[in-house]
């Protein structure tokens, strides 16, 4: 029976990890492929695949893929030494042009991923563990109506000595969950709609659109509410995520492609009329232009 109220969803389909162990993974019969798009990681990259590979070993996963956007840093050679396949981003579907950003490296990530099941991982994460895979698989393999899983965690800040325990996640605590509150209350049960730790079954992801740039996540989120509605969502309590944080004025563009991304979907299905954005302007040269979208991949084939 359908949900009836945001409220009773988050009830239902909010689990901790600590639910879904590693061993639940050797239940699965669906390949797992975990996917971690790279920008300059090389200070994390590496625990991170050497964490994975034990799973892989252990048969528990399949396939360990980073997709590095041309990292100055070395990180790709570092995946490579822990054990990852490594595809720079600009390699895949080359003839489509540039890559227009992270959104945009997830998905020609499709084009060589291997898996039923997908998890996509940010490739900065301090201290990974890995629950963060088995946590977000779980629900797929125990579910079979969900196809769609999202993370959730405190993320501490650290400005010098001062750390506060639940200051991270500036753009999603201020813009993203009252945004979908106020529009889509729907999905209001969701903790962090910006969280780049996601797992999906291929079948729903290859017929999602992806926006390009800082707006995949709340996107994805909103499509696949879309295509399987609130009873095939759920998402995980992975209970610490620690990663580098931007400084304020780099939310701009963010929080800019957040809102962008929810207004498209709100003029698609007719609710805001004549949505014309202008780019978002800074005193520094740089120029925030609305973002695009790549189209399903299925309709590729």
């Amino acid at each position: 029976m359908p949900f009836r109220s945001a409220s009773e969803w988050q009830q239902a389909r909010s689990f901790h990890h600590s639910r879904y162990g590693p061993e639940l993974l050797r239940l699965r019969s669906d390949r797992v492929s975990v996917c971690l798009p790279a920008r300059n990681c090389v200070a994390t990259i590496g625990q991170i695949v050497e964490r994975l590979g034990r799973l892989r070993a252990d048969g528990l996963i399949d396939e360990i893929v980073v997709i590095d956007a041309n990292s100055a840093d070395g990180t790709a050679r570092a995946a490579e030494r822990a054990g990852a396949t490594v595809h720079s981003e600009s390699a895949l579907l080359a003839e489509l042009g540039p890559v227009l950003g992270k959104g945009d490296a997830m998905w020609r990530a499709l084009s060589v991923l291997q898996g039923d099941l997908i998890c996509f991982i940010d490739a900065d994460i301090e201290d990974f563990s890995a629950h963060f895979v088995s946590g977000l698989i779980g629900p797929l393999v125990e579910l079979p109506e969900v196809d769609f899983v999202k993370g959730y965690y405190r993320r501490p800040f650290r400005v010098g000595e001062v750390e506060l325990a639940d200051g991270g996640g500036r753009v999603n605590h201020l813009l993203a969950r009252p945004a979908l509150a106020v529009f889509y209350p729907e999905l209001a049960g969701f903790h962090q709609p910006l969280a780049g730790e996601v797992a999906a079954r291929r079948r729903l992801l290859e017929r999602l659109p992806f926006a390009t740039g800082y707006g995949v996540e709340v996107a994805m989120l909103l499509d696949a509410w879309g295509s399987v509605g609130l009873d095939g969502l759920a998402q995980v309590d992975l209970d610490e995520h620690r990663n580098r944080h931007q400084p304020l004025s780099a939310l701009s563009a963010m929080a800019y492609e957040v809102l962008y991304v929810i207004a498209e979907r709100l003029a698609r299905a007719g609710r805001l009329s004549e949505l014309e954005p202008g780019p978002l302007l800074g005193r520094e040269p740089r120029t925030v232009e609305p973002p695009q979208e790549r189209p399903p991949m299925a309709s590729l084939r």
